[in-house]
């Protein structure tokens, strides 16, 4: 094992913000260490996006995150926008392009994303220990001017400031571990309690029975849940699977899911279904199944006449004006209760964490543990689907990265002045 080295800036994750956390800090003049424990970089950036990378949203911004503190985002996104990612995209010569509502994507590979990052980790003299587990942490006032002890597989580590960048519980099989939120207790600061996120949710057997033939089939839908200040609502495309929900509007919409809640699809969003089941009683004679197939996918349309006790081979001018407006309230205001979510095999990003109450939103700091910063997703800051989690994790990255330079060059200024 090394003998012990000193840094003035110790990482922990080499994700998206522990890298440009890294990045940024080292170019700024510090000593930094970057440590993982993974034998891959940056496994999450490269899986995201189909492989392309959704890198950010153009629209990032406040209104954009959930977390019990909501306007603790506000100031490091308003300091490192989507359009400072572009810029730094275009000094590397990376080509992108707008998907869907100001989702930006890698024309070629995420793995264009993940080697940027790494050749300014390089610019920035950042020192790799990789893979690399840290087994303990400690702060003691013997340290002097590095009070932070870290002991690892590569040897004893000291630095004057640590920065946890470790992420979330999801998707453990790339290795996301609770070892963020295990030093965040240990330096006294809470956590609120995490759970899945822009996951897919489930129905139990019976519920979901009638449905079960849908797997595979997909429409645009209106989806919504909650109240007040947790409401959520979405008009985004749907996924039928075979144990429940999946698709944009139910990742969207299962970050402010909770248990036992219900959630509400609107099956026809764009138009009045009820006005139009009338129209159509008055001038035709078309069967219903027929009728509804013009609106939503025919399996859909078959499936729900038939769980709604009708027929589909019913002429519209034999079914009742009360069995009409029953039909459509249900098909416009369709209420299901999931019995739970695909859990953190299938969750894309972690809800909760260390709660921002207790950091500085300028800084990311501990407020009672100086020298202690928290980033990216291990902070109880989270995005809707679509860029805006990457967009966090640099812009977090960021701000800690520039307060630490300039606690820095202040520390030294006192240090002259002093002497």
């Amino acid at each position: 094992m090394r003998a012990m080295e000193k840094f003035d800036v110790a990482i922990v994750g080499a994700g998206a913000a522990g890298l440009m956390c890294a990045a940024v800090a080292g170019q700024l003049g510090l000593r930094v260490v970057l440590i993982d424990h993974a034998t891959r970089l940056a496994e999450k950036i490269r899986i995201s996006g189909g492989g392309r990378c959704n890198f950010t949203n153009i629209n990032a911004g406040p209104g954009n995150y959930l977390s019990e503190n909501p306007r603790f985002c506000r100031s490091a996104l308003a300091r490192y926008t989507p359009r400072d990612f572009l810029d730094l995209l275009a000094r590397h010569g990376i080509a992108w392009h707008e998907k869907h509502r100001g989702q930006l994507f890698c024309d070629e590979s995420a793995e264009d994303i993940i080697e940027m990052l790494r050749r300014e980790c390089a610019a920035g003299r950042v020192h790799w220990r990789m893979p690399c587990a840290v087994h303990t942490v400690a702060h003691t006032a013997a340290g002097g001017a590095h009070p932070y002890h870290l002991t690892t597989d590569a040897g004893h580590i000291a630095a004057k400031r640590l920065v946890v960048a470790t992420g979330g519980l999801s998707i453990p099989k790339i290795g996301a571990t609770d070892w963020g939120y295990r030093i965040a207790r240990q330096f006294g600061l809470e956590i609120v309690e995490p759970r899945p996120a822009l996951v897919p949710l489930m129905f139990d057997a019976s519920t979901w029975a009638p449905f079960t033939g849908l797997s595979g089939l997909s429409l645009e839908v209106d989806v919504s849940t909650g109240k007040g200040r947790d409401a959520g609502n979405f008009l985004e495309d749907l996924l039928f699977t075979h144990r429940g929900l999946s698709g944009p509007a139910i990742l969207q919409i299962s970050s402010f899911w909770t248990p036992g809640q219900s959630i509400t699809l609107n099956l026809a969003p764009t138009f009045d279904i009820e006005a139009a089941l009338f129209e159509a009683k008055a001038a035709s004679r078309r069967q219903l199944g027929n009728l509804l197939a013009q609106w939503v996918p025919a399996r859909l349309a078959e499936a729900w006449v038939a769980n709604s006790g009708l027929s589909p081979q019913a002429r519209m001018q034999e079914l009742s004006d009360k069995a009409l407006r029953a039909l459509a309230q249900a098909f416009s205001g369709w209420t299901l209760k999931p019995c739970g979510s695909e859990g953190w095999r299938k969750a894309e990003v972690t809800r909760g964490g260390v709660d921002t109450r207790a950091l500085s939103s300028a800084t990311l700091e501990a407020r009672t543990q100086p020298g202690l910063h928290f980033i990216g997703e291990v902070v109880d800051v989270t995005g809707w689907l679509g860029g805006y989690n990457f967009q966090w994790a640099w812009a977090s990255a960021v701000a800690c990265a520039r307060a630490m330079s300039e606690g820095m060059r202040a520390g030294q200024a006192g240090g002259d002045a002093r002497s």
